[in-house]
């Protein structure tokens, strides 16, 4: 190349304009229209004119003269009507050559400006054609639609990053921000980063916005939301990431107030037995509110009467119906130490279908006539109409189950039924529940409650006997619906004995899953031939679809085809894998928030095992397991009982800190 042709590169997406002054170790050396010199290779040139400029008349007179140029070449892009051009170009759908299109732009002889000119008003336009070289190709309509439509969108995000750090800025500053409208968009930015980080859609604009707000990117996010008042510090995160609402979309509202305007008065007819003759008694926790069975008992010569009555939530719930949907969404109710999420609504749950004290509600009826051994002898399933006349807590009968005779009936029934399963090969843990109270001040009290109280034995095997009775009805009448089953534990630690704490501990890791299916497959973790679950129809979706197939057999509606159930089983399995891990991680943060208080404080607990580099512990006075440093001080084994000092506890980030006391 001559030296002093001007020539054009591109340089930080800038068309730069310049003039060759020589070569030097195959690069081009230039001097360009801002007085500076570099070095490119030739290749890099987006544009070489036919005009030369001398060089002798000096480096200001060069850079003047290529500041002209730039200028006049500015001048003839403006002349360029991108778009009129891409209207009578488009539909040739071939490549133009850089001097074409400048004759198509400009009357007259070309020069090197005016393909200057065509090549700069293209390059900052790349809407309408895309450029190889010293050629163009117009885009389809189509393209160009995509390419308007992304731009808008880059427009937009710069925008939003642009505002998003400058008002985040402001509210770091601020002593009582608030939000206004137009910033919820950078709300619904921040909560999307903080709750799913590289899995959100929105991750890099929240990163950017994060970044140049100078917002820390670990923790900042969530205590911005808490300032803002839109979350608060005992935030259920796992609730937004699972996307859970505790309200109910409106068509599901309108069709509950319909079912509650209908004449819901329970009247006879020949399709229910009249049951309301029954002593029948509700026993569950203080704070229940929506009861779905009810026992009732009688003595009969040396053995038993046993009815579980279960509510008929499927007369009032119709399938398909907007309720329906949505308590299929929802798949159970969940129970937090902070919050009830219901799976159906409330005036449903806790009214209209609850087993509420003196009134009269359709159920389905589970009766048998056990012997002294608490063995069936016969039973029968049918609909009926019951009421209740005791509502009962757990505690009220554990302090009356000596002195009642229909609960001193029902706890006899309740352990000789346990000792038949057990000898069946049941395995029955006898781990404590804990129990995590949250007062209207925010006070926090953690308890055990005892599985194996009375009460809880009483109503647990009732309804173990009347869901196992109803797989066998299903299982005898050759009819297909959500059957449970589990295979033999992996290894057994505890027998009829009970075990120890650590036995019963560690036997949960042998047990096996828990199926559901079509076909009746043992249940070897209770010790039955065959299991269904159809006694919590308010709280668990398979359980109210199983009491839909027992309500077909009694004639009561159409039975779900095999291919819905099939459906039915698949729709709740992620739901309540997701419910599994609420309750888990949420009961267990109320008690790491409960433990914050006692940092410092000594615990008891119970080596589980040793790993690689740590020890794994169980704090048994909270069922919760944790981590001990291997360098604590001491070689300890399986089953040792220690006691720890709590050194740091962070609720938020599950942290227990613990070292050997």
């Amino acid at each position: 190349m001559e030296p002093g042709t001007i020539v054009e590169y591109i340089d930080r997406k800038l068309i730069i304009c310049a003039v060759a002054l020589g070569k030097k170790n195959q690069k081009l050396r230039m001097l360009t229209e801002h007085n500076r010199e570099v070095s490119h290779a030739e290749k890099r040139l987006a544009h070489v004119s036919s005009k030369r400029l001398d060089l002798r008349t000096g480096r200001d007179a060069l850079v003047n003269s290529l500041q002209n140029t730039v200028a006049r070449r500015r001048q003839l892009q403006k002349q360029i009507d991108v778009e009129a051009l891409w209207e009578v170009l488009h539909t040739e759908a071939a490549w133009i050559d850089l001097q074409t299109m400048a004759e198509f732009s400009f009357d007259g002889e070309i020069s090197g400006d005016h393909t200057s000119a065509v090549i700069r008003a293209l390059f900052e336009d790349r809407l309408y054609f895309k450029f190889d070289s010293n050629r163009f190709f117009p885009n389809s309509p189509e393209r160009v639609a995509q390419i308007a439509a992304q731009a808008a969108l880059e427009a937009r995000k710069a925008h939003t990053i642009e505002e998003g750090s400058r008002w985040i800025q402001e509210v770091l500053g601020a002593r009582h921000p608030s939000v206004p409208p137009d910033k919820e968009e950078i709300i619904e930015l921040l909560k999307s980063f903080y709750l799913f980080g590289k899995d959100s859609p929105h991750y890099d604009i929240g990163k950017e916005i994060i970044s140049r707000s100078g917002l820390d990117p670990t923790d900042g996010p969530f205590h911005l939301l808490i300032k803002l008042g839109i979350w608060n510090h005992d935030e259920n995160l796992n609730l937004h990431r699972f996307g859970i609402s505790d309200t109910f979309p409106p068509e599901a509202m309108k069709a509950v107030e319909q079912l509650n305007d209908q004449e819901t008065k329970v009247k006879p007819d020949g399709k229910r037995r009249d049951l309301t003759h029954l002593s029948t008694i509700t026993i569950d926790g203080q704070s229940t509110l929506d009861f779905d069975d009810a026992i009732s008992i009688e003595r009969d010569g040396d053995g038993f009467r046993l009815w579980v009555h279960v509510t008929d939530v499927s007369h009032f719930l119709e399938k398909g119906s907007p309720v329906d949907e949505e308590a299929l969404a929802r798949g159970s109710s969940i129970y937090m130490p902070d919050k009830r999420i219901p799976m159906v609504p409330r005036p449903l749950a806790e009214d209209l279908c609850s087993l509420k004290e003196g009134q009269d509600r359709r159920a389905i009826s589970i009766t048998a006539c056990l012997d002294h051994s608490a063995r069936v002898l016969e039973y029968e399933i049918f609909p009926s109409i019951i009421r209740v006349n005791r509502q009962m807590t757990y505690y009220d009968s554990n302090l009356m189950v000596d002195q009642d005779p229909e609960l001193s009936a029902m706890y006899e029934l309740a352990r000789k039924f346990r000792e038949f399963r057990l000898n069946a090969g049941a395995i029955q843990l006898t781990l404590p529940e804990m129990n995590v109270w949250i007062d209207s001040k925010r006070e926090i009290s953690v308890s055990q409650i005892n599985r194996e109280s009375p009460g809880r034995l009483m109503v647990s095997e009732c309804m173990i006997m009347a869901n196992w009775l109803a797989g066998r009805f299903f299982r005898d009448q050759g009819q297909s619906t959500i059957f449970r089953s589990q295979l033999e534990p992996r290894g057994r630690l505890i027998d009829e004995s009970g075990g120890t704490l650590y036995q019963n501990w560690m036997q949960r890791r042998l047990l096996s899953r828990v199926f559901i299916g079509f076909e009746p497959e043992p249940h070897t973790g209770l010790g039955l031939d065959v299991y269904v679950t159809l006694t919590s129809p308010l709280r668990k979706y398979v359980d109210l679809a199983t009491q839909r197939q027992m309500r077909s057999l009694l004639g009561l509606e159409t039975l779900y085809s095999d291919e819905e159930i099939r459906f039915i089983i698949q729709a709740v399995e992620q739901p309540m894998s997701y419910i599994t891990v609420l309750q888990r991680e949420r009961l267990r943060y109320w008690i790491i928030r409960y433990l914050e208080r006692h940092v410092g404080q000594k615990q008891e607990a119970l080596v589980l095992e040793k790993r690689r580099h740590r020890y794994v512990i169980l704090l048994t006075k909270y069922m919760i397991e944790c981590s001990l440093p291997l360098n604590c001080g001491a070689d300890l084994k399986s089953e040792d009982t220690i006691l720890v000092k709590l050194d740091r506890v962070n609720a938020r980030s599950d942290t227990i800190g613990l070292s050997l006391a």
